[in-house]
């Protein structure tokens, strides 16, 4: 299933059976932002899911800012809004897809691929005319059953090794000024992790916050990636969200099989052991 859905197909199947839309703004200043502006008003019929409560594990101080949940818990967690086997999920933030794309990963992860991004997200439905529900529905439980793909995601232990052998390349989904170690403003430590390279997620946008076409995207990430192969390419960011939106942006280009780091740099800045690189490259 292609990774994106437009304004005008997901009106064309809206209230249908199996269709489960998802609201997943978040704002990282203010945790509640997102559950508020849900309140306000959504897509009609959208559920709604916290990147902190549902879309996250529980924090240790060493596992990084938002650890991938428990499978069983996700499942759970999943279930109660209404997902279950065989539903088709579409999720949308109002942040290009920052969010959403979580969301989207995170079903793929657990086995579930009948899932897709809102291109343009809340955004673009208003635009387009549509109206906005203050209604807050009432799911029905559903059986949602784990398929774990436990190969999609890579450990600190494995990254740091990787820097003496170099078997893959890790990509930085920060910002240019937070993988320099400039401006840090999230975690305790600046800089990157050392042999990454940079591929900051918003490039995967246009200005008009829609994804870039598929081709576009493909001829990007293949020169950013030179001579390697996508699937010796790891994601990575602050803590684990943005670079799920690389990981859907390779997706709608066309290359698949790149994993992820989820603690990312938030948890390899939680150990003083491993090591820091600063500067733009």
């Amino acid at each position: 299933m292609y990774p994106l859905i437009s304004v005008a197909e997901l009106q064309s199947i809206l209230g249908q059976e199996k269709l489960v839309v998802v609201d997943c703004r978040h704002d990282l200043a203010d945790v509640a932002a997102g559950r508020k502006a849900y309140e306000q008003g959504h897509i009609p019929g959208a559920v709604f899911l916290h990147l902190d409560e549902d879309l996250s594990g529980a924090k240790t101080g060493k596992n990084g800012r938002h650890p991938l949940p428990d499978p069983l818990t996700l499942a759970q967690h999943l279930s109660n809004v209404g997902i279950g086997d065989g539903c088709h999920v579409v999720a949308y933030d109002a942040t290009g897809g920052m969010y959403a794309a979580r969301l989207w990963w995170l079903m793929r992860w657990l086995g579930h691929d009948h899932v897709q991004v809102l291109n343009g997200g809340l955004p673009a439905w208003t635009k387009a005319g549509n109206d906005l529900s203050t209604s807050i529905p009432k799911p029905v439980p559903l059986p949602l059953t784990p398929h774990l793909r436990h190969n999609w995601t890579v450990d600190a232990g494995t990254v740091l090794a990787n820097i003496a052998k170099r078997e893959f390349q890790v990509v930085d989904a920060r910002a240019p000024g937070r993988f320099a170690g400039e401006g840090e403003t999230l975690d305790p430590v600046a800089g990157h992790i050392p042999n990454a390279i940079n591929r900051f997620y918003q490039l995967n946008l246009q200005p008009d916050g829609f994804f870039k076409p598929a081709n576009s995207l493909r001829a990007e990430w293949l020169a950013l990636l030179g001579s390697t192969d996508v699937r010796n390419a790891v994601q990575q960011c602050g803590s684990g969200v943005t670079a799920c939106h690389n990981l859907l942006a390779l997706e709608a280009a066309g290359l698949h099989g790149s994993r992820l780091y989820p603690g990312s740099w938030s948890e390899w800045c939680s150990d003083p052991n491993r090591p820091v690189a600063t500067g733009a490259a």
